[in-house]
């Protein structure tokens, strides 16, 4: 592993791997459910070459430029078009729009161009598809894919934005949707 410090050659550090220190998957993802997220959709390809998945990992990276980050597995469909096509759009859900939530994570075996029934899209400036009604849209090109693990680390810069600011998100936590029912007012 290597540590840069600005304007610094890099400096190696041995790590020792500790076999004690493994953790569980099960436990793993029991942990990770109590991250409460946003429910976005992330749609890639054009026309009968689409695919999209659910997603509650985006996060933004920088403003300068505009860019985001979303994790998605290598094993799923959305890799290859994601290839092939080098863009995607994040489509954070309002509160109104379980149901396609439930489509792009494939509920019921729904795949590829048909996780795009029962809904109204559009094509944005990358030519990828954007759910009509979204709380907000963001269309990226691939900045870069990194590839860790089983994953591929997404990193988009956002093109174009779209809001729908009069709606509430649809949340996800502990392997449920939710929503907000009132803020908390401080003191």
């Amino acid at each position: 592993m290597a540590l840069v410090q600005a304007g610094a050659a890099p400096v190696h550090q041995n790590l020792v791997a500790h076999n004690d220190l493994t953790v569980e998957s099960a436990s793993f993802k029991d942990s990770m459910r109590h991250l409460a997220g946003a429910v976005s959709v992330i749609t890639v390809g054009r026309g009968n070459d689409r695919s999209g998945f659910t997603a509650t990992s985006v996060s933004s990276l920088a403003i300068d430029p505009p860019s985001v980050i979303v994790s998605l597995n290598r094993e799923s469909s959305s890799w290859a078009v994601l290839q092939r096509h080098g863009s995607f759009c994040v489509n954070v859900l309002a509160h109104d729009q379980k149901h396609i939530a439930d489509n792009f994570a494939g509920r019921g075996g729904i795949k590829g161009v048909e996780r795009y029934r029962d809904a109204e899209w559009q094509e944005l400036a990358t030519g990828t598809s954007a759910l009509v009604n979204a709380l907000t849209v963001l269309d990226c090109e691939l900045d870069e894919a990194v590839e860790r693990h089983s994953h591929g680390i997404l990193i988009g810069r956002v093109r174009a934005v779209t809001l729908r600011t009069e709606a509430e998100p649809l949340l996800y936590w502990h392997g449920a949707y939710r929503h907000i029912t009132a803020p908390i007012v401080s003191a």
